[in-house]
């Protein structure tokens, strides 16, 4: 081959035994078109990728380098080090005396794009009103205010805070939730004893170790509840047990008698029944912890959204000794954010840091610093307060629009959070067929019995609808398809019957 004003050498003819497979050197020639400042990197890449790509097979011989340069048009230096790079990190294998060769390390991988492994529900589309409960509103993230508070950081962020930070985190940042906590859920908030983490599924995982490495082998969860706790605890070699609920909260009976030492709790706002725990049963749950020599571990994971009364406080403010709280901004901000907290009992603090440390070495020192600056400056209880404000009128929105396409539903647990139970009457049911007919109507819906063992025994279907993350409008379009989607079972039933 030729190259511009140089007069080449031909390859080596890929029928020839003693020269392998045929090396196709005109894909080196991009490599060779590069600036010269670039170009004995380009041509490390291109023979890289050729190998990679299987385009130069093992076994394969090369060129000597003044052969290879005289074809190219480059210098013999810049083949050189290229081989000698190559053979260095395995691609090459160099024989004294007897050439340069094809490694046999490399094996051809296909060429394949990032796959997005994102959590979402299958088979929802485009026109589907997915009713999935927990979902914030993404499209409410104050850009504006993060974007300013991101260059208010950056322009005084000292250059020692990009270091390998506290594992326990920033110290403006503990100290900023510490406050914001104490003032907004009631609870003993000291800095050093709060540890920031990835959200309430690191905090719930460095709980397990720990609580591994002490002896423990099973945690309690609440039934009904959210089956991720299960699945964080398993994680970290933990076995769960469901514990039955009632209408106040944990049942005492059962929990002393599961002979357990660790329980996971969402008092405040249970997960997913709706209710808050009663006083007594606070009360007997603290009870049970101190007895046995146990803890609590409370998942406050909506506790700022209450729309009818002030919020319940966290029960970590009556025993701080036996109740680690967790929390994060994944219903407030965004849980792309990965951005938690636990507050912990002075006993475990040693021991959840260092699994900490040793698990990430601390979370981004900026992200940090930025959610610092959010909460001090009063951004973070404004970006609240608009989600309560949207929130509420999204729940009050799918109340109205269930009492008049669904009348007699029964909407149980407190005005608070992002979801609701709904009791619909066992006419419209039965529950798998109802669903059915829903999801062909492109509304996606989930019954309770998805979140624990618990069946019910009168025929209501009770579902688990969540609302902060679709539109008013969308919320009443897909509880009218729903209804439609009722009428259709009704009239499959009645002409069953006939």
């Amino acid at each position: 081959m030729t190259t511009s004003g140089t007069t080449s050498r031909t390859a080596p003819d890929p029928g020839s035994p003693t020269e392998g497979a045929h090396p196709a050197w005109e894909l080196l020639l991009p490599a060779v078109a590069a600036p010269a400042r670039r170009r004995g990197r380009a041509l490390r890449e291109a023979l890289r990728e050729a190998v990679r790509a299987g385009r130069l097979t093992p076994g394969t011989r090369l060129p000597s380098s003044r052969d290879l340069a005289a074809d190219l048009g480059v210098s013999r230096g810049l083949v050189t080090e290229a081989y000698e790079q190559l053979t260095a990190e395995g691609y090459l294998r160099s024989d004294r005396g007897s050439g340069t060769w094809v490694g046999e390390a490399v094996r051809a991988a296909a060429a394949q794009g990032a796959r997005d492994l994102a959590p979402r529900a299958p088979g929802v589309g485009a026109g589907t009103v997915d009713f999935r409960p927990g979902t914030p509103d993404l499209s409410l993230f104050p850009r504006s205010a993060w974007a300013a508070a991101h260059r208010s950081v950056l322009s005084r962020l000292p250059h020692r805070s990009l270091g390998y930070p506290d594992p326990r985190g920033l110290p403006e940042l503990r100290t900023a939730l510490a406050g914001m906590l104490a003032r907004r859920r009631g609870v003993v908030a000291d800095p050093e004893r709060l540890v920031v983490c990835s959200g309430v599924a690191q905090a719930s995982t460095l709980l397990g170790f720990v609580l591994r490495a002490r002896g423990q082998r099973t945690v309690g969860i609440e039934d009904p509840g959210s089956p991720e706790h299960g699945r964080l605890f398993a994680s970290t070699g933990m076995d769960t047990v469901w514990l039955p609920m009632d209408e106040e909260g944990l049942m005492p009976g059962p929990l002393a008698a599961s002979g357990l030492r660790a329980v996971v709790t969402t008092p405040s706002h249970q997960f997913p029944s709706g209710i808050a725990y009663s006083p007594a049963r606070r009360a007997e749950l603290l009870d049970w912890a101190r007895t046995v020599d146990g803890w609590i571990l409370e998942d406050d994971y909506d506790g700022d959204f209450r729309y009818d009364r002030a919020p319940v406080g966290a029960l970590q403010g009556l025993d701080p000794e036996r109740v680690v709280y967790t929390g994060s901004v994944s219903k407030s901000l965004a849980p792309g954010l990965r951005l938690g907290w636990m507050l912990v009992p002075e006993g475990m603090v040693a021991d959840i840091v260092e699994r900490k440390r040793t698990m990430d070495l601390g979370n981004p020192a900026l992200d940090q610093a930025l959610l610092a600056e959010f909460v001090t400056s009063g951004a973070y209880d404004r970006q609240l307060r608009r989600c309560q404000r949207a929130y509420r009128e999204r729940r009050d929105a799918l109340v109205a629009a269930l009492e008049e396409h669904f009348p007699g539903t029964r909407v149980s647990g407190i005005a608070a959070g992002l979801h609701i139970i709904a009791r619909v009457p066992g006419r419209y049911g039965p529950t798998s067929l109802f669903l059915e007919r829903a999801a062909s109507a492109g509304v996606v819906l989930r019954p309770l019995e998805e979140y624990g063992t618990a069946r019910p025994a009168d025929g209501a279907v009770r579902l688990v609808i969540g609302y902060a993350h679709l539109a008013p409008s969308e919320i009443a379009r897909g509880v009218g398809l729903a209804a439609r989607a009722r009428e259709a079972v009704g009239a499959t039933g009645a002409a069953g019957a006939g």
